[in-house]
């Protein structure tokens, strides 16, 4: 007998394992089961995606729906992994509880580096593992070192086509090959999703109506405002991206949009709204806040909207590659100053935002050159460590650039790894030099002391 057991905490990450299935992207399994987790802050309070709008309409590619928040209760999935003395107790456990028992598994996962997916992948410790991807981040390089004994199980990456002629850079230290979900697939089980709404023939400002399985959404033609919660990836403060979001709103007004609709994130707190609605009254413009857990693919194509503005959502990317609507990014540059560490994973996502999409106050569409080259620079100075092969690559673009690093890097960072761009040759000592971080400790310290000494007068 074989199971396969895939791991989901998305509608998005869902419909596309339904599309990868429905194009036989997998071989016949006696079983197959659809691990649920609920990755929010707070679980109890957000919806899992067995619980989402639509869902039904995807629970027939399995044969059964297994909640992994329930299976570790009270831990919380993304803060759990099974200790090393325990994973046979833990393998022996899950094959009892799930009626697994002999069955050849194997593993279809997201996010491999971090909990749950980790953390499964340790327990059963001799399947094979087919990792795909839902966003932007597979373009970008693993995040952190994996294990070898689970990285070697890796089979292949599945991820959309979301930018076209750019190849994955996820887990190819491991020879990890790239495969394409195909995208009318993926467009044909959105459109499933789509057809549980019906489009609203008045809709109040400011408000939808949702109710079970029936969701109202606003007339065509109104501009889409994307909100992603960066304040709680502690990228941005929450009243910063507050403004982020006015300056969304203000853009699409300023090009012509007096009707908008804003779509918060599912776990962004509701003063995010508030915020906006104060500044659509003052700006004359009609606000439509969507507050249900309906993905942004489905009103694509339900609004067909005549503007979609965002930071650096996936959402964005679908819009444009898969629907042909018109795109507008905000906000990236600033979020490529302060992403840090160099090597948050988020980095790749908004190097692409930033590189490719229109900018929503300039109008300016960006000139990417060599996508690739800029995407494999990226991707070595976050990680030179797994990726050292690129370090000729990334020279010989960066070579082409110097003295100007741009937005996109770090000179601090060039400087380090020896790379065109960096400090001058005559100053590289300084960062190293125990002597000069003494007397800059000193300096600092006198400084502190002579404060100290004017607040007490």
């Amino acid at each position: 007998m074989s199971t396969q057991i895939f791991l989901a905490s998305t509608l998005y990450g869902t419909a596309t394992l339904a599309a990868a299935l429905d194009t036989g992207c997998f071989a016949p399994a006696d079983r197959r089961v659809l691990l649920v987790s609920n990755n929010a802050a707070t679980p109890e309070t957000t919806p899992a995606v067995d619980e989402m709008p639509g869902f039904e309409r995807l629970r027939g590619r399995f044969d059964d729906v297994i909640s992994w928040n329930v299976t570790i209760s009270p831990f919380h999935p993304g803060g759990w992994a099974p200790r090393p003395d325990d994973v046979p107790l833990w393998e022996r456990h899950l094959r009892l509880a799930w009626d697994l028992g002999d069955d050849d598994v194997e593993l279809v996962v997201e996010s491999l580096q971090v909990n749950p997916a980790l953390g499964i992948a340790q327990i059963f410790t001799g399947a094979p593992v087919t990792v795909y991807a839902d966003g932007l981040m597979s373009y970008g390089p693993t995040r952190s070192r994996i294990d070898p004994l689970v990285g070697a199980r890796v089979t292949r990456l599945l991820h959309l086509n979301l930018v076209p002629g750019l190849e994955p850079l996820l887990l190819t230290e491991f020879g990890v090959e790239a495969e394409l979900v195909a995208t009318d697939a993926f467009v044909k089980v959105l459109t499933e999703l789509a057809e549980l709404t019906e489009p609203a023939e008045a809709a109040e400002p400011a408000e939808l109506a949702f109710s079970g399985e029936e969701l109202r959404l606003p007339a065509e033609g109104q501009a889409l405002l994307l909100g992603q919660y960066l304040s709680a990836l502690d990228i941005l403060t929450a009243e910063e991206e507050e403004h982020l979001h006015v300056r969304m709103l203000r853009g699409a007004v300023r090009l012509g949009h007096t009707c908008v609709v804003f779509k918060p994130h599912p776990t962004a707190p509701a003063r995010f709204s508030q915020v906006l609605e104060d500044e659509a009254r003052r700006l004359g413009a009609e606000l439509t806040v969507l507050d249900s857990p309906v993905l942004a693919e489905v009103l694509y194509q339900r609004m067909r909207p005549a503007l979609v503005v965002g930071c650096f959502s996936t959402a964005l990317f679908t819009a444009s590659a898969l629907y042909g609507l018109p795109v507008a990014r905000i906000g990236t540059g600033t979020l490529l100053e302060r992403l840090t560490p160099y090597e948050n994973s988020n980095r790749v996502p908004v190097t692409l935002a930033h590189a490719l999409l229109p900018d929503l106050e300039s109008g300016q569409t960006p000139d990417a050159g060599d996508l690739t080259g800029l995407v494999r620079t990226v991707g070595f100075l976050m990680q030179p460590k797994i990726h050292p092969g690129l370090r000729e690559a990334a020279g010989a673009y960066l070579a082409h650039r110097a003295p100007d690093t741009g937005p996109f890097f770090k000179r601090r960072r060039l400087t380090a790894l020896g790379l065109p761009g960096g400090l001058p040759t005559r100053l590289a000592f300084l960062p190293r030099n125990a002597a000069a971080r003494r007397m800059v400790r000193r300096a600092r310290a006198a400084g502190t002391a002579l404060k100290a000494v004017r607040t007490r007068k």
